[in-house]
């Protein structure tokens, strides 16, 4: 077999990892399970709501399996995520920098929620990106103020749970708020987790959670990290009272019922399987690393060589595996997103090591503010990339490994995979 030939069958090997998980986090197939029963909705009404990345196709499957008593509703999504639904309204708005069809989208969705009563059953579908796409900020904030923050955190170097922290005291729905706009109706939420940890108050900003940070919190963050924040913003924060989220014991809260749907650990969990099916060992490091993707890249290429050439920790042939929400700050002016400056990253440690391919993914299709999930390597790449007259080193330092990795047509663009389970990082050593 040609080394071509092998390289195409070990990133078709890694292509399938990457769609098993995704699949693993489909709606259409985590949705149904956890649908209240329809007794537990007569004499009332189901409302449905809902803002994230994969919230219209958790609509459509609400909308396939529900057999219960009429139903009606409004999500959320992003530009190009939509679903068809007959009864439950779908809005698409922009992400991850906010937009006037967001807010009037928040807004009516409020407005949808008045006069419940005790027999109303609220259900509520949150998955990634719903902070950006439910922007309706506290009174005294405009929509530019909210757009001024969102792209400081973004630039920040904050971790996500840094940045929703500070998003969830902005906001009028986040923190809990929500929920508590549903009193005295039973709210079920339905989680699509995309952050480390799985912390519900992390996934959208926890819109339906309540909240144990403070605004002393989000300010010890502004200041930490530097975030610009209009004066108005800054000072609900320092007054606290105007900005507080809702906190834990909350009686509005109190037919509040969470339910985690689909999870990076299951999404890693599918492709190992995979891999152990195709006769490689799959390993995972862990669903929730954290840490500047650079700084990631190097780490995972490092116990990628160990592996490699010492047979350390593992046995090779295998793969390993990892997922989680690494960080970008910027520094340059390119085009670039947290999991390709990972592997671009890794692409340099590694130094053309043989017999070593990774893929680096977003599992929503969007890596940054490209329509591209990630990208592809394999033991040629940099030697392509010089010879192309590419300098990968400068690339990093601009931020801009989207371009890179499209020069070398090692792009792996999916379009809207309609779910959200955050980064995906699988390395091949054959």
């Amino acid at each position: 077999m040609s080394h071509a030939r092998t390289a195409s069958a070990h990133a078709e090997l890694l292509r399938r990892m990457f769609d098993a998980a995704v699949a693993s986090a489909q709606p259409a197939l985590c949705v149904p399970p956890h649908l209240p029963a329809p007794q537990e909705v007569e004499g009332g009404h189901l409302i449905v709501i809902g803002a994230g990345k994969a919230s219209a196709a958790m609509a459509k499957a609400v909308e396939d399996h529900w057999q219960g008593p009429p139903l009606s509703g409004l999500v959320v999504t992003r530009y190009g995520y939509g679903a068809p639904c007959q009864h439950i309204e779908i809005v698409e708005a922009a992400h991850p920098v906010p937009d006037a069809a967001g807010l009037q989208a928040a807004e009516r969705m409020l407005a949808l929620l008045k006069g419940l009563n005790p027999k109303d059953t609220v259900l509520c579908l949150i998955s990634g990106g719903g902070s950006a796409l439910l922007p309706l900020p506290l009174q005294g904030i405009t929509l530019a103020d909210k757009q001024a923050i969102n792209q400081s955190l973004l630039k920040s170097g904050a971790t996500i749970s840094e940045m929703n922290c500070v998003r969830r005291h902005l906001s009028a729905m986040k923190g809990g708020r929500l929920a508590a706009a549903c009193h005295p109706a039973r709210v079920i939420t339905l989680l699509l987790s995309d952050v480390p940890g799985d912390d519900p108050a992390d996934i959208a900003s926890g819109p339906t959670v309540a909240d144990a940070t403070t605004c002393a919190d989000a300010l010890a963050i502004v200041q930490r990290y530097g975030i610009a924040l209009p004066e108005a913003a800054r000072r609900l924060l320092e007054q606290a009272d105007a900005a507080e989220s809702i906190k834990p014991g909350d009686t509005r809260l109190a037919r509040n019922e969470v339910r985690m749907i689909a999870t990076p650990q299951m999404a890693l969990e599918a492709a190992a399987n995979v891999a152990r099916d195709a006769g490689y060992a799959a390993h995972i490091l862990g669903d929730a690393i954290e840490g500047e993707s650079r700084d990631v890249g190097k780490v995972l290429a490092g116990i990628a060589l160990q592996v490699a050439q010492r047979a350390q920790p593992f046995q090779w042939p295998c793969v390993l595996l990892s997922g989680g929400e690494t960080t970008v700050t910027l520094r340059g002016t390119g085009r670039g997103g947290r999991n390709v400056e990972c592997l671009l990253s890794c692409l340099l440690t590694l130094r053309g090591q043989p017999h070593i391919h990774a893929l680096m993914a977003d599992t929503d299709g969007v890596d940054g503010a490209e329509e591209i999930a990630g990208a592809i390597i394999d033991p040629d790449t940099l030697k392509r990339a010089w010879a192309q007259g590419l300098k990968p080193a400068d690339e990093l330092a601009n931020n801009n490994a989207h371009a890179f990795f499209q020069a070398l047509n090692a792009s792996l663009i999916t379009g809207p995979t309609h779910t959200n389970v955050n980064d995906f990082r699988a390395i091949l050593i054959t």
